[in-house]
């Protein structure tokens, strides 16, 4: 292939991108599927004008109302096409580029693909400052977009044509990384955008990038293989890492083989069916109390697929077995050698599939699986009661909502969430079908992410019934993507359980001294303080005015109709009601381990010394595994 084209740079990368592929296990994806957009004065003459001329066919677009919510809906749509298909975000300088920064943090902690394009100021400086333009006296080269360097994993800024080239391919690099993946920045003065070059056609010739599915290493899985062998009570821990290189099968196979139980972090939750007889639930402080007595007593911890934060790890207290050993089964070696682990390095599939061949014939002591086994089913039957409501007249608790969406749903339906009380309640209590059904996003755990992020997961799983779980905080912080979801006609499925206020932190502020301090809805009392009556906020007609189908449910019997109605809908669809707050009995069960929020070492009120006396307590658990 010989010659060159006389393109723009914005033309010119919008061509790439269009050439872009994925490929693993024979299958191919186009790499970058979509572009979200908001357009200014940074990106409208170069960028827009660049998608507006290659067309939709080469390159479809999204418009977009808020820039961070651009980027969770491609960190939804990406994660839910397990890292193999993702879209790019474009917005102007300014503010528009800034607005980014939340939703890069987000897909570079979670380790999701993203392609931010956002404006920069002019390379040429043909006037200084110019508009947006950010004024550092000891840099002139600096911008408002290198706040985006330490949130993505890579960064550029375009300051010639020719420099694209070799940008553009490192970008592409990092986003079919399965280790290094994130956010990818590419910064595109605005002057630059515009201005043209010859580029060689080789440029624009379809590119397949192999995403690899490394082995692992003979000796280490032989000594993973040992480890195992002479362990007595074995568990398998199983993170995000085993969904994105499609192992459920391999990890099911495994489990079945030897009878490990395995618990599920929040990215692992789904990797195996709830019903399946060695799933025993979420594991960690939002965990169940199956998983918990089984991580305490565990002589080997199989860590799968998961980074090990400290909600998994109960902030190093949880594994409490004096010998208790680890294997790091992973592909990052970073991940893998966390708490000093054997490390078994190599995709998850490959990996879980070799471990079970080395252990053929090896079975866990038949009463170590006849306990957990019991356990489980103690938890079931703890899960029912969290779910039962009195009657179908009574006002649902938030337990009691996801019963009542548990009892209507199938496989096929996905659920979103993030943040508030409800990822607690999710990990502890929903009955995951399927690998695809439990999407929630704790590695940032970001309030508004749920909307944008449902849309893009319908856009990647058309005709599947996509649930955004809210609370009224998470609302009110990011409800701008309706607008989104109506005018492309994307069925989603709106759920906002109003308890007024902050109910998560109320409840851990309670816990640590602050009694609830500033995390209620409510008008000012006489004292100052936010107890007055709840503030008079009309959520669903908020919802309503975005252009929802709007549920107003009051009792169990409302919601159950409101619910089957919303999974029926084929235009976006708001389900609103006021949970109540739990009994013991109709609540979920309390943490089943700890979490390490310090709490005050000295205070005058009692709520607080007595609360550092219970962190004390649980501090002195802490261990470092060497």
């Amino acid at each position: 292939m010989s010659g060159t084209r006389h393109l723009t740079v914005a033309q010119a990368l919008v061509a790439f991108l269009a050439r872009q592929f994925t490929e693993r296990d024979g299958h191919r994806h186009r790499l970058i599927a979509a572009t979200w957009g908001i357009f200014g004065h940074g990106n409208v003459a170069g960028i827009g004008q660049a998608l507006l001329e290659s067309g939709p066919e080469a390159m479809p677009f999204i418009q977009g109302r808020n820039e961070q919510a651009m980027v969770h809906a491609a960190v939804g749509y990406a994660r839910h096409s397990d890292r193999l298909s993702a879209h790019a975000v474009t917005t102007s300088i300014g503010p528009g580029a800034t607005n980014l920064v939340t939703g890069a943090a987000l897909a570079t902690i979670n380790r999701i693909p993203v392609l931010l394009l956002p404006g920069d100021t002019f390379a040429t400086r043909p006037a200084d400052p110019v508009l947006q333009q950010l004024e550092v006296p000891y840099a002139g080269d600096l911008s408002v977009n290198d706040a985006l360097r330490p949130v993505s994993r890579y960064f550029d800024r375009i300051t010639r044509p020719e420099a694209l080239v070799p940008a553009a391919l490192q970008a592409m690099r990092v986003l079919t990384d399965p280790v290094g993946t994130g956010a990818v920045t590419l910064a595109l003065p605005q002057d630059v955008q515009a201005e043209a070059w010859d580029w060689p056609e080789e440029f624009f010739a379809d590119r397949v990038w192999t995403v690899r599915r490394p082995r692992p290493d003979r000796a280490e899985l032989a000594a993973a293989a040992a480890a195992v062998r002479s362990a007595a009570r074995p568990l398998i821990i199983a993170g995000g890492g085993i969904r994105y290189s499609g192992a459920e099968a391999a990890l099911a196979a495994l489990a079945e083989a030897t009878g490990i139980p395995v618990a599920l972090t929040q990215s692992g939750k789904g990797a195996l069916p709830y019903d399946h007889p060695a799933e025993v639930g979420g594991v960690g402080h939002t965990g169940t109390d199956t998983a918990a007595e089984l991580a305490r007593g565990a002589d080997l911890v199989i860590a799968a697929g998961t980074r090990l934060t400290d909600f998994t790890t109960a902030s190093a207290t949880l594994f409490q077995d004096p010998g208790v050993r680890f294997v790091g089964l992973n592909l990052d070696p970073y991940d893998a050698h966390k708490l000093a682990a054997r490390t078994l390095v190599g995709d998850a599939r490959e990996s879980l599939d070799e471990l079970r061949e080395a252990l053929a014939g090896h079975r866990a002591d038949p009463e170590y699986i006849a306990r957990y086994t019991r356990a489980k089913e103690r938890w079931e039957a703890r899960v029912d009661r969290a779910y039962a409501a009195p009657d179908e007249g009574a006002v649902p608790t938030q337990a009691q909502v996801l019963g009542v969406l548990d009892s209507l749903v199938t496989g096929e339906d996905v659920l979103v969430n993030a943040a508030g009380s409800l990822p607690g309640d999710l990990h502890k209590l929903w009955r995951a079908r399927s690998p695809r059904q439990y999407h929630v996003e704790y590695g940032y755990s970001c309030m508004g992410y749920e909307i944008p992020a449902a849309i893009g997961v319908a856009l990647a799983a058309p005709g599947r019934p996509v649930w955004a779980l809210v609370g009224d905080g998470t609302y009110l912080m990011n409800p701008t993507e309706i607008a989104t979801a109506v005018q492309e006609r994307i069925p989603l499925r709106l759920v906002i359980l109003d308890n007024h206020g902050y109910a998560s932190i109320g409840g851990l502020s309670g816990a640590v001294g602050g009694e609830g301090f500033a995390t209620a809805y409510r008008f000012r009392a006489v004292d100052s303080s936010y107890s007055g009556e709840p503030l008079p906020l009309d959520l669903a007609a908020n919802a309503a005015s975005l252009g929802m189908t709007v549920y107003r449910a009051r009792t169990i019997g409302d919601l159950r109709e409101a619910l089957a109605a919303a999974r029926a809908a084929d235009r976006p669809t708001c389900v609103y009601v006021e949970t109540r707050t739990p009994d013991t009995v109709s609540g979920p069960p309390p943490a089943a381990a700890w979490w390490d929020v310090p709490v005050a070492e000295t205070a005058t009120r009692a709520s607080a010394a007595g609360a550092r006396e219970e962190y004390d307590r649980q501090a002195a658990q802490r261990r470092r595994h060497l």
